[in-house]
């Protein structure tokens, strides 16, 4: 084995946070379970395969209405524990992602946004990446969230589906595996 992955290995968990017993609404989802505790819905998935699983917020900021999580279905609680090859297949989704939602949205610009460890705002203990669509002018950093209703996410959700499939030549090449 070489040097970086034993260094990688010694520092698996290192800087992790949950609770022993910590049962994880991302996990259930992915494996197609809802729970009243985390309001996920199946209506939420946008696009899963065998490796990442995208799905809408459950909350929504006033002006970026419609934004996307996207995890790997493995559980892995945040990017020190991520592998290098996970990362990429949720990186190339997030580009998919992004386009649907130009396409879709009609937004002016998409942001990232990923957080790790409770000083980086991460609250849940599953990696995920952000993926909110945004506008000219939309007050995205001096808005409040609030709860984003699963009927009014199943909307959102259906116009990013209908997006994937237009598209689905394209994600065969470009995130490598078929839908599931």
């Amino acid at each position: 084995m070489n040097q970086l992955s034993d260094s990688f290995l010694a520092k698996k968990h290192m800087h992790n946070h949950a609770p022993s017993e910590y049962i994880c609404p991302f996990c259930l989802l992915v494996q197609g379970k809802e729970s009243a505790e985390s309001q996920l819905k199946k209506t939420d998935i946008v696009f899963q395969n065998a490796d990442v699983t995208a799905f809408m917020a459950t909350r929504k900021y006033p002006n970026n209405q419609g934004h996307v999580l996207i995890v790997p279905n493995e559980h892995f609680e945040n990017i020190y524990d991520l592998p290098a090859d996970i990362s990429a297949k949720v990186h190339a989704l997030s580009r998919e992602i992004a386009l649907a939602m130009k396409s879709e949205y009609h937004c002016d610009g998409i942001m990232l946004r990923q957080h790790n460890e409770p000083a980086g705002d991460q609250n849940i203990w599953h990696y995920h990446l952000h993926v909110i669509p945004r506008y000219q002018n939309d007050d995205f950093h001096s808005a409040q969230k609030s709860r984003f209703e699963a009927d009014e996410r199943a909307q959102y959700a259906q116009k990013l589906k209908n997006w994937f499939n237009r598209h689905e030549e394209l994600l065969l090449d470009e995130i490598g595996s078929e839908k599931k």
